[in-house]
């Protein structure tokens, strides 16, 4: 789960990370009150949770509470590739010195967290790691470790800190390591973090991901998602512990084992390509032991989007039967009625497949067609979505 900046900001307080006040706003008068209560230049910040806010008009400096008020009405209800602003962030004002960037994340491909940092802050940072490499220090964490007063030097010297700010700078990225394993967060980044001019270091804008597989340790995660803003597919498959991703094709595809489902969006893509370049238009893996429940609720999600032209069943039984996949298949479109459209093309392998198959054969629903290999049913499927 991507945090809001104003969010990143509060817990960065709460592991006493030098921040600089804020307040949020949803109206241009809150705003207003806000700039007045924080007091002196402050900088209205659109929230929302992309980059390039800057370029697009989403932040700008205020002088006065009537300027705060204005900026407020300009950003609020901006589209900002594709996100709405709906709420700002009241940040008093620094005077800065110089900009830096700092982070730590999840290094999957290593088995291991990975810290980068720059004396170079405030660009993007992917444009920095392309255009100037050399600027951009990766150094890598041991997890058993993480970064205490001696790997934050290392990290701030390998970056390329002046002598004299190595020690305060350091101590700033093991207040930040903290977030990082007290939130069980997979991503913390700071940029900029600047220098002002009286010479402290303040952490003026932060990016934070939580890591969901940790909820069950943290029950305030929970309040920290923007309900509002979340997808009502996503949001309805999270409610039936499915997992699911929406994509932006055109075949619905429906798989037990994250392998599988990943080969089968990839099998869906090459077929599309033969059928008017339809892609796959969602990941979602019912997992290794589901039920006919699970794949009746699988199917609810997929069929409700209204992308979806057909649907791609892949499944190859082991912990999951087969015959309780075709149950589940039969049940769901049962439930669902007429409002059940889309066709649908069932792959079944494995354990109890003839008994599967002989339950959707003797269904004979007119939606389903029954497919012998995944490549057979996915150029049905991307047929049928493209007719």
């Amino acid at each position: 789960m991507d945090l809001y900046e104003y969010q990143a900001r509060d817990l960065f307080e709460k592991y006493e990370v030098p921040v600089l006040a804020g307040l949020i706003a949803d109206t241009p008068e809150e705003a207003r009150a806000a700039a007045e209560k924080i007091g002196g230049v402050v900088v209205v910040k659109a929230q929302v949770k992309t980059g390039g806010r800057g370029k697009a008009g989403g932040v700008k400096v205020a002088k006065t509470p009537d300027e705060a008020y204005e900026a407020a009405k300009a950003i609020l209800g901006l589209d900002i590739k594709g996100h709405v602003v709906k709420r700002v962030m009241v940040a008093a004002g620094a005077r800065i010195d110089k900009e830096y960037y700092f982070s730590v994340l999840l290094d999957r491909a290593n088995r291991a967290y990975l810290s980068l940092c720059s004396v170079e802050g405030g660009m993007e940072i992917e444009e920095l790691a392309v255009e100037r490499p050399e600027a951009l220090a990766r150094v890598s964490v041991d997890p058993l470790t993480g970064i205490d007063k001696q790997k934050a030097v290392e990290i701030a010297e390998a970056a390329g800190f002046a002598p004299e700010l190595v020690d305060k700078v350091s101590d700033v990225f093991v207040k930040l390591y903290s977030v990082y394993k007290g939130e069980d967060a997979t991503l913390v980044e700071v940029n900029p973090l600047v220098l002002t001019e009286d010479g402290e270091i303040i952490a003026l804008d932060g990016k934070v991901t939580l890591d969901e597989n940790a909820d069950f340790r943290h029950a305030g995660h929970a309040l920290l998602e923007d309900k509002d803003a979340a997808d009502p597919l996503e949001a309805k498959a999270k409610e039936n512990d499915l997992n699911y991703v929406k994509l932006d094709g055109q075949v619905g595809v429906i798989g037990n084992g994250a392998g599988l489902v990943m080969s089968t969006l990839d099998v869906v893509a090459y077929a599309g390509e033969n059928h008017g370049g339809v892609k796959p238009a969602n990941f979602l893996d019912i997992g290794g032991g589901a039920s006919a429940e699970v794949m009746a609720a699988g199917l609810d999600v997929i069929l409700g989007d209204p992308q979806v032209k057909s649907v791609f069943v892949n499944v190859f039984g082991g912990i999951t039967a087969c015959d309780a996949v075709a149950k589940g298949i039969v049940g769901a479109l049962a439930e669902l009625g007429s409002t059940a459209t889309k066709p649908l093309v069932v792959r079944l392998d494995g354990n109890k497949v003839d008994e599967g198959r002989a339950i959707l054969r003797d269904a004979n629903h007119p939606l389903v067609t029954l497919a012998e290999t995944m490549d057979e049913g996915a150029d049905k499927a991307a047929e049928l979505a493209n007719a």
